[in-house]
């Protein structure tokens, strides 16, 4: 069998590949060797913007099969019988570092499922944890921002990070999670996952639910102290992708069981609390958990970049009997994730392989702009309506529609009557063993204690005693011993 031979990006042929043109032996380099400067200027170009958050990240291909009938509360097609499988990507990452951070740190991570479904690609965007620390979009670049490196020290500064969830006290229940023990998961597979924000199912009947995801794993849940996670980041700072990787070659499936929590809509403007605010769960008492399949993840990626890295997530992306619900956050992420691709990936990301829809055909009038492939054809029209047999609409929405009253303006959330930022939080603290509340103490003592400011140390010692008497207490006393010390 003949070797392929070597060619340029125009398909000419390649005569040596080790050595650049010049002018004479010894001389300086010539312009016009083109491979030399298609390589270098190609290589100039290797990297594209990377996420502001959740740039660090690990994939793999898999199915989501059902296990359980849902079709009473939802018209979605891959949900429709029991046993049928659909072919998914996740994609798990850390949310505040960049690409090049080391996985195994305290910080939420991202778990992020696109299912590509014979109508369409869902994808369901959420987190390990099934709260967040803040409930309205318009906070969201503050908050990052000061979880990131400070513009002049270039590096994540205690001053900021506590400074802001001092004037947030609705961050008190995602700070319990996220200094607790499961803040360090060991690994992408022994970790929970969550939808996070409250979605919609609507029936075939046109029966209107709210809804929570809850990926169960099916490894266990394994956490790190932050002792254990600073020797593994020394070690190895893509431990957690070593893992996935290592675990899915070896043929070590990892797995999630997806249950869900449903709410009718009719019951959520009279619920003790916003069921939009993603700064609390439904207590499973409420609604308890119903279980709907198993997600298994069984194939890497051929390639990190192309893959991963171009991967597309966007919570707007639905499908027939799936929508959006009033939850504030998730409407602006609505927007951000898909605008967000655009820039980093151009508006043809959607034609990428991972991106691309698996069981079905895009079909719309989406032409032009950078790296467009337009392969409809001579004959086909870039407008609607037409008379040349293009695609049409349906007239069948995907979701039920969501009530709308009242005046524009900038509200605050409509008032339930149990609406409190701290309350949660507490519930959290007391169902910690005694080990679990002291490993909790002493992970935010250890950051608290690094604020210089007093006054920025106080308000936040106020957020735990609200959230509990005791919590409340044993950081101030934990505090105060490490800044005498």
């Amino acid at each position: 069998m003949s070797q392929r031979v070597l060619t340029t990006e125009s398909g000419a042929p390649v005569a040596d590949n080790q050595n650049s043109a010049t002018a004479g032996v010894g001389g300086p380099l010539l312009l016009q060797d083109q491979h030399l400067l298609e390589k270098l200027a190609r290589f100039n170009r290797e990297r594209i913007p990377e996420r502001v958050v959740h740039a660090r990240g690990s994939g793999a291909y898999g199915h989501f099969e059902v296990t359980d009938d849902v079709t009473d509360f939802t018209q979605a097609d891959f949900l429709s019988a029991v046993g049928k499988r659909t072919e998914v990507f996740v994609r798990f990452s850390t949310v505040a570092d960049s690409l090049g951070g080391a996985d195994a740190v305290r910080d939420p991570r991202g778990f992020a499922v696109k299912f590509y479904t014979e109508e369409g690609n869902y994808d369901l965007v959420g987190n390990n944890t099934p709260v967040f620390f803040i409930k309205d979009p318009i906070k969201f670049p503050d908050f990052i921002h000061s979880q990131k490196r400070d513009p002049f020290t270039g590096r994540q500064e205690p001053d900021n990070v506590w400074d802001f969830w001092a004037h947030s006290p609705e961050a008190t229940h995602q700070v319990t999670w996220l200094m607790g023990d499961r803040g360090i998961p060991a690994s992408y597979r022994h970790m929970n996952g969550y939808g996070s924000h409250t979605y919609q199912w609507t029936s075939s009947r046109g029966e209107a639910f709210f809804v929570k995801y809850h990926f169960k794993t099916n490894q266990g849940v394994r956490s790190l102290s932050s002792e254990q996670a600073a020797e593994i980041a020394g070690k190895d700072p893509n431990s957690h992708q070593t893992d996935l990787l290592q675990a899915i070659e070896r043929g070590v499936h990892p797995s999630w069981t997806l249950h869900v929590q449903l709410m009718p809509a009719a019951e959520a403007a009279d619920y003790r609390f916003n069921p939009f605010d993603l700064t609390k769960v439904w207590p499973h008492r409420d609604y308890p958990l119903r279980r709907v399949g198993r997600l298994v993840l069984d194939r890497n990626p051929d390639n990190v970049f192309a893959e991963v890295e171009q991967a597309a997530f966007s919570p707007n992306n639905f499908v027939p009997g799936i929508g959006p619900s009033p939850d504030k956050m998730l409407q602006g992420r609505l927007f951000a994730y898909a605008d967000a691709h655009r820039y980093r990936l151009g508006v043809n990301h959607t034609l990428l392989a991972v991106n691309a829809p698996k069981a079905t055909t895009a079909q719309n009038y989406g032409r032009d702009g950078l790296m467009a492939a337009n392969p409809q054809g001579r004959h086909a029209k870039n407008y609607e309506p037409n008379s040349y047999d293009g695609p049409v609409e349906t007239g069948r929405p995907l979701s039920a529609p969501l009530a709308v009253h009242g005046h524009t303006g900038t509200h605050e959330a409509p008032p339930h009557t149990k609406d409190d930022d701290f309350f949660q939080a507490g519930e959290l603290f007391r169902l910690m063993s005694a080990e679990e509340r002291s490993r909790l103490v002493a992970n935010i003592a250890g950051g608290l204690s690094q604020v210089s400011r007093d006054d920025v140390i106080e308000k936040n010692l106020a957020h735990f005693h609200a959230a509990d008497p005791e919590y409340g207490r044993r950081v101030e006393e934990a505090v105060r011993a490490l800044r005498e010390d």
